[in-house]
């Protein structure tokens, strides 16, 4: 802790005082615990990330620095990405719209556009940040986000493609496995991969503030499969998608087993910048 500065309140009665003080993201967890055994509400205190952008000379030398891993900022994240937002359920139905096109059309760019939109980083991220914590109520609730995002997927995929097969737009017989995307339905040692290395970029990105970046790469994993899966449903060709379900639940299982170990390892790794409280 450094630079702890003094000053009354002048909003308050009867001479209360105000401390501020900078404090290395290491020892945030420290400081909380230290707050709470003070007998200090969750109300009175305030902590806040601030972005460094000038460089600092301890973290140049190679001996320590500003960067460090807080588990109470982690979870503050998780929170609040646990729920099915109304801007959640939003992206979610646009990326879906732009995914069924693409696999209709055959188009990698509409299915990578898609990706880029979805916003379902942030549950499986807090889904990983439950198991870890051990906060079932939070795991549950952000898993059941994402299942409502990938339901909400599959569902808007189908209802689209079923109105643009009532409107004549796709043509007699068509078959989703005409698509030349049919391979997000088949499962392979490179889908196991994937969405392996994916959990760990995602779970490294929601630490670091990458997330919007690394989100495109993570939903390559779920989006693709559940629109393809949307499409054989409201399309034609139900009976060579079903697939596309196992690809997709392997995919969100090695999500969050890798995410969760990788954020273990964070957690739990001894903190190498020796930040003192």
């Amino acid at each position: 802790m450094r630079r702890v500065v003094r000053q009354p309140d002048e909003a308050a009665e009867g001479g209360q005082m105000v401390f501020f003080a900078d404090v290395e993201p290491a020892a945030a967890d420290r400081l909380v615990e230290e707050i709470h055994a003070m007998g200090i509400a969750a109300d009175d205190y305030l902590l806040t990330k601030i972005e460094v952008v000038a460089p600092q000379r301890r973290h140049l030398s190679g001996q320590g620095g500003i960067d460090g891993f807080a588990w109470v900022e982690v979870m503050g994240q998780a929170r609040a990405n646990s729920r099915p937002l109304a801007r959640y359920l939003a992206l979610i139905n646009v990326a879906a719209v732009i995914a069924a096109l693409g696999v209709i059309v055959s188009s990698g760019i509409l299915i990578v556009g898609a990706m880029a939109v979805s916003p379902d980083l942030l549950p499986i991220c807090a889904t990983c940040v439950g198991l870890v914590g051990g906060r079932r109520a939070l795991a549950a609730r952000a898993f059941a986000t994402l299942t409502i995002g990938m339901v909400w997927v599959v569902l808007t995929a189908a209802v689209l493609s079923a109105l643009l097969k009532w409107a004549g737009f796709l043509p007699d017989g068509f078959q989703v496995e005409d698509s030349s995307l049919h391979t997000l339905a088949h499962l392979d040692y490179s889908t196991v991969l994937v969405a392996a290395a994916a959990g760990i970029a995602a779970m490294l990105s929601f630490e670091t503030g990458a997330a919007a970046a690394v989100g495109v790469a993570i939903s390559v994993t779920t989006i693709p499969a559940s629109a393809y899966l949307g499409v054989a449903i409201g399309g034609g060709g139900i009976d060579k998608a079903l697939g596309a379900v196992v690809v997709l639940a392997v995919n969100v299982a090695l999500l969050l087993a890798t995410g969760s170990l990788t954020l273990l390892a964070q957690r739990y790794l001894p903190n190498r910048s020796g930040a003192p409280v």
